[in-house]
């Protein structure tokens, strides 16, 4: 089995070492380069080919955001899928993130074998976005700013959705709740393979790089309204 290749960018030299001792002791993925900064991050994803960037949102220079619109606007990266790293477990940088395309967030107190399982969902194409973190920090977010369907993105993202069949919108507004394949199969009453086929046509159709991408979506575009408790 070929390893996931991970690339980690943080300007801490320490924890990038504690980084690499964690990943490379799994016979399933390996470092391939470490970035101090967000451009060196850039620079590495693309001759490194990584599939997995760890990435931490505020470095000098290039930060982990302006990074990740880089990576995710270049086709030849669009494999790559990057775990952005946070101090804190509500950053307000981390929607920005999940826009400019990154598949999820964690913390960087996070346990060793959360931040190993973060690396293979994301690898996976999955989204690193549970229930609480979609509905207490994303719609809480997008809330705030007013941006549910109002911004030039949302009204984009509301014509796509016309293109997408009653089943895909259904599976569409339970990937947003946060829920997996299995969770929304046995909600909707249908084979997890269906989910996943329904799951990727959403995509086609709407441009997204990955689920999380398309929790994004769903709340820019009004399809699912944001609740702030």
């Amino acid at each position: 089995m070929t390893p996931i290749k991970v690339l980690l960018a943080d300007d801490q030299a320490l924890l990038r070492s504690a980084f690499r001792v964690l990943v490379d002791s799994e016979p399933d993925m390996q470092v391939v380069g470490e970035a101090a900064d967000g451009a060196e991050a850039v620079t590495l994803a693309r001759s490194t080919r990584a599939d997995v960037v760890l990435m931490d949102i505020r470095m000098p220079g290039t930060d982990g955001l302006t990074a990740t619109r880089m990576i995710s606007a270049d086709p030849d990266l669009a494999g790559v899928r990057i775990v952005m790293l946070t101090t804190f477990e509500v950053d307000e940088y981390v929607v920005q993130s999940l826009r400019a395309g990154a598949s999820g967030f964690l913390g960087k107190g996070a346990e060793p074998d959360e931040l190993l399982n973060a690396i293979r969902v994301a690898a996976a194409g999955e989204a690193l976005l549970s229930p609480v973190a979609t509905k207490g920090l994303i719609a809480s977010f997008l809330a705030q700013a007013g941006t549910a369907g109002e911004g030039p993105d949302g009204a984009e993202y509301s014509e796509r959705l016309a293109a997408l069949t009653g089943r895909e919108r259904e599976v569409l507004v339970q990937v947003a709740g946060g829920h997996s394949n299995d969770q929304i199969a046995d909600r909707l009453v249908v084979s997890p393979l269906t989910v996943k086929t329904h799951v990727n046509r959403a995509m086609a159709k709407l441009g997204a790089r990955d689920r999380a991408q398309l929790v994004v979506i769903a709340y820019e575009s009004g399809l699912v309204r944001p609740r702030v408790e």
